[in-house]
């Protein structure tokens, strides 16, 4: 079918307003989109928590919701269902990115594996021991997590903003890094942000998860039998005393990885399709789309059902999950946590307040020597390696980009302290100081000094 015969399947409104449609699928397929959606959700959230409006914008937040059948009731506030429950598809994700990089991406080959692993590594000790040593014998001690993870959305969106300015291979370091790195901050709250656990729900958490990876042997990958399970699990962490999120990561890992079938069924087959349509079309041609004419509407669909059983789920569902996690999980939650107010007394002593200065310390500086400290030797120690378009040069500007923190920090002090709202406060206000600088200083480094810097 040429072009003229496609444009007459079109309305005249169709074709106008494919010339607005365009523009916006562009800017939502754009890197920097999801970073600009939670600056301005960050900054909606700040504006709100300093008009008259924050009472009401409180009150919503602690809104009881749920379901309720006579004297059963399962209900949580709407500020716990987008915590506990629409970041569960957040860490499903992430899990999903972690098993993808590591089966098949810049995690899979050992060398570099190793520099990332190491490098990451020291991005979280590094920052936990600045912690520490300024809030070691104080009340904010519980806090030691909460400078360890790097915010992949904003880190993403920084680099695209640079493009040309770094070599491709360092978006592929930086996001292994950030993906180690979430995994990390998950284990940390697993083992030191959960409450008294219960094993009872442990247990059931793991036979569900036993049926999940049986179903993946078995070779079922309809996304039902996934989800179902998965909000069985999902319930079940609530009650087990581990935070409700890590069942994002759980259910991630039984994701089937395998095709149904291999690429030589799937060419075969997409070529008998295209034929069986070639010959319908030239025996009677016809300008209807193809959904007005039966036989070929249900030869498309065998073609989207071939391509379907030719990918893996697990490629599928965390595409399918892209766009709805960073353009409106991540912005809800920054809606949702950032609501911060500025008052006089929030920013009294801030310098001097050890909660604050091992927050900002530990994203600036903890963060940036860590990385770089432990890349170096790795390096040096020939334990990995880093592609040849990257120099230690770009180590360090993207080590500077590793202490924006924002999600899964303002994550973990929520966690850490839920029960101190004025402790809480601060330690925001440092996330937010910290990823400033951290970001500012990364940008500035990789824009400026790192042309040609391809050496070590």
């Amino acid at each position: 079918m040429n072009t003229d015969k496609q444009q007459k399947t079109k309305t005249s409104l169709e074709q106008g307003f494919e010339k607005i449609l365009t523009p916006f699928q562009a800017f939502i397929k754009d890197q920097t989109t999801s970073s600009v959606l939670l600056v301005i959700s960050t900054l909606i959230a700040v504006i709100i928590a300093n008009t008259p409006l924050s009472a009401r914008y409180e009150h919503l937040l602690g809104a009881e919701l749920g379901l309720v059948f006579g004297d059963l009731s399962f209900t949580m506030s709407l500020q716990h269902w987008i915590n506990d429950g629409l970041m569960a598809f957040f860490f499903f994700l992430i899990g999903m990115e972690i098993k993808r990089e590591i089966l098949v991406g810049e995690l899979k080959e050992f060398g570099r594996f190793m520099l990332v692993f190491t490098a990451a590594v020291g991005g979280m000790l590094v920052p936990a021991a600045v912690f520490i040593m300024l809030n070691a014998e104080t009340v904010y001690a519980e806090g030691w997590g909460i400078a360890m993870a790097t915010d992949t959305a904003f880190v993403i969106g920084i680099m695209a903003l640079l493009g040309r300015h770094v070599p491709a291979a360092a978006f592929a370091f930086l996001t292994a890094l950030a993906i180690i790195d979430d995994l990390g901050a998950i284990a940390v709250i697993a083992m030191f942000y959960s409450e008294s656990i219960s094993t009872y729900h442990i247990g059931v958490c793991a036979i569900l998860l036993m049926f999940m990876i049986l179903a993946n042997i078995l070779g079922i990958r309809k996304p039902s039998v996934y989800f179902t399970s998965g909000v069985m699990i999902w319930l079940t962490m609530l009650g087990s005393g581990i935070h409700a999120t890590i069942a994002g990561i759980l259910v991630a890992a039984t994701v089937p990885a395998r095709p149904k079938h291999t690429p030589g069924w799937f060419f075969k087959r997409i070529e008998n399709l295209l034929d069986r349509l070639k010959r319908i079309e030239k025996t009677r041609p016809s300008v209807n789309p193809i959904l007005g004419e039966p036989e070929q509407h249900a030869l498309v669909e065998d073609v989207k059902d071939a391509a379907e059983r030719a990918t893996t789920p697990l490629r599928r569902w965390e595409r399918a999950l892209e766009h709805p996690i960073s353009l409106f999980v991540l912005p809800v939650f920054a809606l949702a946590n950032a609501g911060i107010p500025l008052t006089t007394d929030s920013f009294t002593g801030f310098w001097f307040n050890t909660l604050s200065t091992g927050i900002v310390l530990g994203l600036v500086i903890g963060k940036s020597a860590g990385i770089t400290l432990f890349a170096w030797l790795a390096l040096h120690l020939k334990i990995g390696h880093l592609p040849s378009s990257l120099g230690m040069r770009h180590v360090v500007g993207l080590a500077l980009l590793g202490g924006i923190g924002f999600t899964m920090s303002i994550f973990v002090s929520n966690l850490a302290f839920d029960d101190m709202p004025e402790v809480l406060l601060r330690a925001k206000i440092a996330i937010l100081t910290g990823s400033l600088i951290s970001g500012a200083l990364g940008y500035l480094w990789l824009r400026f000094n790192t042309r040609d810097a391809t050496g070590q």
